[in-house]
């Protein structure tokens, strides 16, 4: 069938109206009538080319809100009327070791990502900035009553993109959490931090968002463009959650951790870090990474939000307006997600 979307015709170009084709419902497939999709700032350095050499035309978008409006005749998790979300992946070989423990974003045969990657079929996924979205019943996650659609949609990637090392390194009562950056992924890992019980600090360049976070959920703000931040702060957390896109000064950071402390990276910067061999050593200190969460970890995040009435800082957007809003999103003037309304398509 054919959709509505919106797409970058070729690297770096703005994103404009097309047309594209979604597969017929299989067996096993669920047919979503896409509601919101939210802008993530991956979407963003995947249109310009940051990561590489892309399959243009591109349909970004893999923060999705919608309702089912079709099943396969195997799917039994999901009926007509349910409101769905889907995130990061759309599927995996769920049979490796990885996949068989939860971990399918890490699946060692490759997750299919929910756009610009090549699907099991050959054919190439295009994201959630259109009107309707075919996706195995395996991929798509339940989005509990009580949460607003346009607020969850970033929960599907900001959510458990904070979610998973959150818990992972068991962040909770007595821990001390510190969060580099407060923007898209920034203030939900401000809102889990809080909600799992942690102390929470923001580490932002300026104090212009103190305000935001402490009333998100922070103990403490400081700015990182101040150079007796990193020497006030020095040993003080247990577990950092670097969340910006941008390079960071490692070492700096890694001094901020107490012994046996964890620097984890969820932004994606376009270039290499630089790290001192000498900033791990002298405490047992740990650089990590983590990439999203698996299906089960997502539906927990997801009805975990709900409980604790977690939902991402939106602003709602037309269509029309997604060029102006990457702009924003360089630019900082976001507070804190943009999400599109995709009856504008």
């Amino acid at each position: 069938m054919k959709v509505n979307a919106y797409a970058a015709p070729q690297a770096g170009a703005p994103l404009a109206p097309t047309t594209i084709e979604r597969r017929a419902v299989g067996t096993n497939d669920v047919l979503i009538g896409i509601e919101y999709a939210g802008i993530c700032h991956s979407d963003i350095h995947t249109v310009n080319g940051d990561w590489g050499p892309q399959p243009f035309p591109l349909v970004p978008g893999h923060e999705i809100v919608g309702t089912v409006t079709e099943v396969g005749s195997e799917v039994t998790t999901h009926k007509v009327g349910d409101r769905v979300g889907v995130g990061c992946m759309v599927n995996a070989c769920r049979e490796c070791a990885n996949c068989l423990r939860g971990d399918e974003q890490y699946c060692l045969n490759g997750m299919v990502g929910t756009y610009a990657a090549t699907d099991r079929d050959g054919t190439t996924t295009q994201g959630g900035y259109s009107t309707d979205v075919v996706v195995d019943a395996d991929f798509v996650l339940s989005i509990p009553e009580g949460l607003d659609a346009a607020a969850a949609a970033p929960l599907l990637c900001a959510g458990i993109t904070t979610y998973t090392p959150l818990k992972h390194w068991d962040a909770g009562p007595g821990t001390r959490v510190a969060v580099v950056g407060l923007g898209g992924l920034g203030h939900m890992a401000v809102k889990i931090a809080h909600a799992l019980g942690a102390q929470v600090t923001v580490l932002s360049q300026s104090l212009k968002k103190q305000e935001d976070g402490l009333r998100l959920g922070a103990d403490h703000y400081y700015a990182t463009s101040d150079p007796d931040t990193f020497e006030a702060l020095e040993s003080s957390f247990d577990l950092i959650i670097n969340t910006v896109s941008a390079g960071i000064d490692v070492n700096a950071y890694l001094g901020l951790l107490a012994v046996d402390g964890t620097l984890v990276n969820v932004g994606a910067p376009p270039e290499p870090f630089q790290v001192d061999a000498m900033s791990l050593i002298g405490a047992r200190r740990s650089f990590a990474g983590s990439m999203i969460g698996g299906i089960a970890l997502t539906q927990e995040m997801l009805d975990f939000c709900a409980e604790h009435a977690i939902a991402s800082e939106v602003e709602v957007i037309t269509a029309d307006q997604v060029n102006e809003a990457y702009e924003r999103v360089l630019a900082s003037d976001v507070r804190y997600r943009f999400v599109i309304d995709t009856s504008t398509i």
